[in-house]
């Protein structure tokens, strides 16, 4: 896609309207900023609801990566909600959340609400979280452009190789573009590291190309 913006060397810069929303769980539309202008230094995406009640923030917690997450309402208004606490957010608000163990999320309040968040390790080179990648990769679901996604995910696993979510992802759309091999031996990987996804794997429907060919872990159903 072609970005208005300027592009150097130097410097680049994009409209957040030129990026295409990927949805993601919940519903929720991100908008891939780091990725699209190559941030490196620090964590930097967006999240944009049409409509009143959709999700602009996930409900998650930092806990595992121990990021501070700063959230800037760009136009719209939000409603937060902090370790269950209620924030009234319109735009123009910025949300900081130090501790990474507070559970957050946010819905949009009004149409047309974009919220850009910020976030890295206090004291840490920062490093791309690697849900980014599982994310990116659900831009080929609807066109079911599995090999595409396939693709995207061995990207991920060269960089996160012993990464549950990521082998589980991996799986995921291995399963989708018919590697069945590929998908059983990232999912039995996937589950040796993170057992919870056995049990995930039960009612998965990505994996039911897989599900009844040999080598699949009858346990997991």
């Amino acid at each position: 896609m072609a970005y208005s913006g300027a592009v150097s060397e130097r410097f680049s810069s994009v409209r957040l309207s030129e990026i295409e929303p990927v949805t993601v769980a919940d519903g929720l539309a991100w908008l891939p900023v780091r990725r699209t202008l190559g941030v490196e230094a620090f964590g930097i995406n967006a999240y944009v609801a049409t409509n009143a009640g959709e999700p602009v923030v996930e409900e998650h917690t930092e806990e595992s990566l121990g990021h501070e997450e700063v959230y800037v309402v760009l136009s719209g208004r939000a409603t937060f909600s902090l370790d269950g606490e209620t924030l009234d957010a319109p735009s123009g608000t910025a949300v900081f959340v130090r501790e990474p163990t507070v559970r957050r999320g946010a819905v949009a309040a009004e149409p047309d609400t974009k919220v850009l968040a910020i976030g890295g390790k206090v004291g840490e080179p920062y490093a791309p979280s690697a849900w980014e990648w599982y994310f990116a990769a659900e831009r080929h679901r609807q066109s079911a452009d599995y090999d595409q996604a396939v693709t995207l995910m061995a990207d991920g696993l060269e960089r996160f190789p012993d990464h549950a979510g990521m082998l589980y992802a991996a799986a995921c759309w291995e399963s989708l573009a018919g590697l069945a091999n590929q998908a059983i031996e990232h999912l039995r990987r996937a589950v040796a590291l993170e057992p919870r996804y056995a049990e995930w794997s039960k009612t998965d429907a990505d994996l039911d190309p897989i599900r009844s060919l040999p080598g699949y872990p009858v346990e997991w159903g």
